[in-house]
């Protein structure tokens, strides 16, 4: 059984304003109906539907243009973290969603956790490419250099740092 909602706001992983979604109903009546993000559809709130609509296409075009802005800006974004290691490079933890939130804060960049897409928490050093997902689906693509606290043997930072890095580090230090 499912409830027909008309949204009000953007829900992610649901749909955006002025859609007509179909869900349980302990998530509209528990959630989404609570927190005033969507109300029940029936033939007097459908009518609102079309203005929803009409105002999310132009919040939309206004949202894009400032995601272009910001992703032009942080082009080529190289941020570079320090981390704890035992002797063999091993890391103590890892770097997560939130530490990389604290890096770009550092950088007077404001970001949320849900911009940020990491599949998994960082665990080995050396370079990284991830990716930011800014608003209406704009992509933008940073690197992110984990290094150690202490000094490592040639052969430790060697293992981590990707294929290509590696003949060119091999050149400077023979």
């Amino acid at each position: 059984m499912s409830i027909q909602l008309l949204l009000l706001d953007d829900v992610d992983e649901l749909g955006r304003s002025g859609d007509v979604v179909s869900v349980k109903p302990g998530y509209a009546r528990n959630y989404l109906v609570p927190q005033k993000k969507a109300l029940v559809a029936d033939k007097h709130t459908l009518r609102m539907q079309a203005k929803l609509q009409e105002e999310r296409a132009k919040r939309a075009e206004v949202d894009r243009k400032e995601a272009e802005e910001v992703a032009a800006r942080l082009a080529d974004t190289e941020l570079t973290t320090i981390v704890k290691v035992d002797p063999e490079g091993h890391l103590y933890g890892s770097v997560s969603v939130l530490d990389i939130i604290k890096l770009f804060e550092e950088q007077g960049i404001k970001i949320g956790r849900k911009n940020v897409v990491l599949p998994h928490p960082i665990k080995e050093l050396g370079s990284h490419r991830l990716n930011l997902k800014l608003n209406e689906g704009v992509m933008m693509t940073f690197v992110l250099h984990v290094e150690s606290d202490i000094p490592l043997p040639v052969k430790v930072r060697e293992k981590n740092v990707p294929p290509a890095e590696a003949e060119q580090a091999t050149d400077v230090e023979a």
